[in-house]
């Protein structure tokens, strides 16, 4: 199966700066994917594991502070990284310029009503207490991370 997403199709959502590409609805379970814009200054994921599915992030601009278990990498543009499943992980754009991420998850449940949910609760629309209620339900688990705080 072929599947093709053209920019002007794809769904961004302007508060949390994700662009919807795939999900896995759309790539017969195979992938979910989108491409998110991190702002200087603004955590852009807490840290968190997926059971089930591994997360691959390749950088488009800038560069991206990455918890991955206990060590933090900053990769750069043209960098890729593949983060296995029940591994801890956290990001945040690194620098003073944007950071422009490509990510795809595989073995991944469907992650788009997630990121709709998180675009609601930046807008303030809804509970954050709400967003972590789904974990089981988008296979993304909030974790500690001593190394995380520390940084």
């Amino acid at each position: 199966m072929t599947v093709l997403i053209r920019a002007a199709e794809a769904e961004t959502l302007s508060a949390s700066g994700v662009t919807l590409l795939a999900d896995v609805s759309d790539t017969d379970g195979h992938l979910t994917s989108h491409r998110s814009i991190f702002q200087p200054g603004k955590e852009g994921a807490p840290p968190h594991l997926h059971r089930e599915a591994a997360e691959l992030f390749f950088v488009l601009n800038g560069s991206l502070r990455v918890l991955t278990g206990e060590d933090l990498v900053t990769l750069a543009q043209g960098d890729f990284l593949l983060v296995p499943p029940n591994t801890p992980h956290a990001f945040e754009a690194a620098g003073t310029d944007p950071a422009e991420v490509l990510f795809v998850l595989t073995q991944a449940k469907p992650r788009f009503g997630y990121y709709r949910l998180l675009e609601s609760a930046y807008q303030g629309e809804t509970d954050w207490a709400a967003v972590a209620e789904t974990s089981d339900l988008y296979d993304n688990h909030y974790v500690e991370s001593p190394a995380w705080q520390g940084r």
